[in-house]
């Protein structure tokens, strides 16, 4: 392999100063866009040894053909120049967003003469302000019926004003006081739009001001005999509290934040963030992130940060809000460059009729990082759906399955696959387990686990896995049966349940590199087996290596095959580690069990104090004697045993 590419710039020729650079295809596409503080220092990372590279860099820069730069003055505008160009090209090899839905929003039309609020889907309303996003319409329907009470402004169709400004009658919500009809003259436009100001400075946070003014104005009519406004002020003001109290109060009520959460793995990320105005919750909103290339969680924080409040009439991202930043943006790293996002993010507040300087930061303690948390575990919840929900899709598994077939070469789609990982704490209680997919899903009824008394590594073990795993693999079902009843003298010889792991698969995984998959070939040809399908996955680069040869294949970050071998390797990792901590839990639960004096409470008492075993092993016989029920002498009996 040569050391790079060919059409590597010359050093001397790359700029030292802030700027944006493109790589692009052979035939001019642009692949990925980039800002750097020092662009020579940037981009020769791209141009080491391709050997060195990460394994999806290398790939970008094998497909580019070319990189061209543009030297800015700042940091700042470099970071608003790659903005601009990545909205405009959107390179494949960027971040890509996807939207998981389309939320509704509540809009106010203040850009029309007679404004309205209406419930919506559509964010390129012009001159409307958008309150949200709302997870059920029901929701902002109901919050809207409420605030009417209070601001009696027109909600109407446009033709249905036009009706009543010809006929002289308003509509039911007229009649009914949800509406002050300017379309027939009660009220004139400019007090109208005053109504229809009210009502957006109240959904943007100002809510304090407005219930003490109303409760001032009920005590004075109150005061003053006037019973009927009273009334009126005191149903308002029910109206507006009913409305507060669907919106959960989290922060104090002077905090406007935007609290953002990433959950993220190799191939995607997952983001949630909630909208803070007036101490409460006013909106939720999460979308999903396709990573090409290998980020860290800054730099994705960098580009959704970017992307949450790009404006919806010129993006190319479906996840857009167009939402002026709050003053506050919490999250959960900051990136590099933090000093330059915060001025982008105040010149955008700005330019959406907002003042105040907004601030970057990490939530460290209290109510705020509480909150933040529940964004973070949100957002995490949300990357299992999104994997769940993915690996569901008949289409996408077929298509997923053909592609496997594909890029390993095999005869046919692998409709059963099955997959193995070690799992050890440092060479003790080591465990290896066995997880089956079919069609594309997993068939728990047939994952297996394998207890493996001794072995000097992990390929040794994957070793006896396979060969313990491959002896069931016989045409004749009396052999298999006899093989069962070895393995476990309490299985009947004609359970259907154990016979299942005689099922031949099309394809064994095991989670590893060279060194596992060649151990496994040992176990294929020592069992006489030729026609089975072997990889691995390299859990670093998500390359999947074939027996006997020099170089991986890869798969496209975002393909459904690659998706979906992840995925059954995750499965197995997590099935092993399960039984491997079952297993420790169990060993120093037996051994303290056998000592004299210590039984069953006492034992659960001891790891509940100390919350996990390693802390037990590490504690001095003093700290054993603090917990409750065990004395000194106890104490040093429990040391000596956990020693030996």
């Amino acid at each position: 392999m040569v050391d790079t590419v060919s059409w590597r710039p010359k050093a001397g020729e790359i700029p030292q100063q802030p700027g944006v650079y493109r790589f692009r295809d052979a035939k001019g596409r642009v692949l990925y866009v980039g800002k750097a503080k020092n662009l020579r220092a940037r981009l020769s990372n791209y141009f080491a040894p391709l050997a060195s590279l990460h394994q999806r860099t290398r790939r970008m820069v094998l497909t580019a053909a070319s990189v061209e730069w543009t030297v800015v003055g700042t940091e700042f505008e470099a970071l608003s120049l790659e903005f601009t160009w990545i909205n405009e090209f959107d390179p494949p090899f960027n971040v890509q967003f996807k939207d998981d839905k389309s939320y509704p929003y509540l809009a106010i039309t203040l850009g029309e003469d007679v404004p309205r609020v209406l419930v919506t889907r559509n964010r390129s309303l012009k001159g409307a302000r958008y309150f949200g996003p709302y997870t059920r319409v029901w929701a902002i329907r109901e919050t809207v019926d409420q605030m009417l009470k209070a601001f009696p402004m027109r909600s109407c169709s446009d033709a249905t004003y036009k009706r009543a400004e010809q006929t002289g009658r308003p509509c039911l919500l007229g009649d009914i006081g949800k509406c002050a009809a300017p379309c027939v003259g009660r009220i004139g436009k400019a007090e109208h739009k005053s109504i229809a100001l009210d009502f957006a400075s109240f959904m943007g946070g100002n809510d304090s001001k407005y219930i003490g003014e109303l409760r001032k104005r009920m005590m004075a009519a109150s005061e003053q005999q006037d019973y009927e406004a009273a009334a009126r002020y005191r149903d308002q003001l029910g109206a507006l509290e009913t409305a507060l109290s669907k919106s959960t109060v989290v922060l104090a009520e002077d905090v406007d934040a935007d609290i953002f959460g990433v959950a993220h793995d190799e191939l995607a990320a997952a983001v949630q963030q909630f909208t803070v105005r007036g101490g409460r919750i006013r909106g939720v909103r999460s979308w999903v992130v396709d990573k090409e290339l290998d980020l860290t969680l800054a730099e994705l924080v960098d580009t959704v940060v970017q992307n949450a409040y790009e404006d919806p009439s010129t993006s190319t991202s479906s996840a857009s809000a167009g939402e002026a930043p709050a003053k506050l943006v919490v999250v959960p790293e900051l990136p590099d460059d933090a000093a330059e996002l915060e001025l982008w993010l105040t010149n955008l507040r700005a330019g959406r009729q907002a003042t105040g300087k907004v601030v970057l930061r990490v939530a460290q303690r209290g109510d705020l990082a509480a909150l933040a948390q529940t964004v973070a575990t949100n957002a995490q919840s949300a990357l299992v759906l999104y994997k769940t929900r993915r690996s569901g899709d008949f289409v996408a598994r077929s298509q997923a399955l053909a592609d496997i077939q594909e890029a390993l070469g095999m005869p046919e789609a692998p409709l059963r696959m099955e997959c193995y990982d070690v799992s050890h704490l440092s060479g003790t209680n080591i465990v290896a387990s066995m997880v089956v997919f079919e069609d594309g899903l997993p068939r728990k009824d047939q994952y297996r686990r394998f207890s493996i008394p001794d072995s000097t590594d992990d390929t040794e073990s994957i070793y006896q896995t396979l060969t313990r795993r491959l002896a069931y693999i016989a045409e004749d079902q009396d052999t298999v049966a006899e093989l069962v009843e070895a393995e476990d003298p309490s299985t009947s010889p004609g359970t259907e349940k154990r016979q299942k792991f005689a099922y031949r698969p099309n394809l064994l995984i095991v989670d590893g590199g060279q060194p596992q998959v060649a151990a496994a070939k040992r176990a294929l040809e020592a069992a006489g087996i030729h026609d089975i399908q072997l990889a691995g996955i390299a859990k670093r680069l998500e390359e999947i290596w074939l027996p006997d040869s020099d170089y991986p294949v890869i798969l496209p970050r975002n393909s459904d095959a690659l998706f979906m071998i992840q995925r059954i390797r995750d499965e197995a990792h997590r099935f092993a580690i399960t039984f491997q901590r079952q297993k420790r839990k169990k060993d120093v639960a037996s051994v303290l069990g056998e000592i004299p004096g210590l039984g069953p409470a006492r034992v659960k008492e001891l790891l509940r104090h100390f919350g996990s075993v390693t802390q037990l092993r590490a504690a001095e016989p003093t700290a054993i004697s603090e917990v409750r029920g065990v004395g000194p002498t106890l104490a040093q009996v429990i040391f000596e045993a956990l020693r030996r």
